[in-house]
């Protein structure tokens, strides 16, 4: 494997001196490039931090919770919040604009429903991880 050495004589300054750090700096040329080739591009990075943006926010992960069990309609989900339908509405189009829910029209009413069976799964497994992780 080659190792790239770029300086050999980095020495700890007394207020570092506790700190776990590298006294050489080097790296490994190929598991450097492995890793760059399997990390996620700079626009998958961008939008994986605007979804977490948007279920940064308890209301709207409280809808997509309420999601989980089926269809449900604007009024239906501001009385399962207990919101006002247009704060409701509010957040339900953000989270339409995200692409995280799909809406259809069925006269007067709106609907609205996961767009990923997925992002719940993987919702629901983050909150058995806090239960076991975090919870005393």
């Amino acid at each position: 494997m080659p190792t790239i050495t770029l300086d050999k004589n980095l020495g700890r300054n007394k207020r570092n001196s506790k700190k776990v750090t590298c006294k050489v700096i080097c790296f490994n040329v190929e598991k450097v490039n492995e890793v760059k080739r399997s990390i996620p591009t700079e626009k998958e990075f961008t939008e994986l931090t605007e979804l977490y943006a948007a279920l940064g926010n308890v209301t709207r992960l409280k809808i997509i919770f309420s999601l989980s069990k089926g269809e449900l309609c604007v009024c239906d989900i501001a009385n399962v919040l207990g919101l006002s339908i247009p704060a409701t509405s509010h957040q339900l189009k953000y989270l339409y604009e995200m692409k995280i829910l799909k809406s259809r029209n069925d006269g007067k009413m709106v609907y609205y429903k996961l767009n990923s069976e997925t992002l719940i799964g993987i919702l629901k497994d983050d909150v058995k991880l806090i239960e076991e992780t975090f919870t005393i």
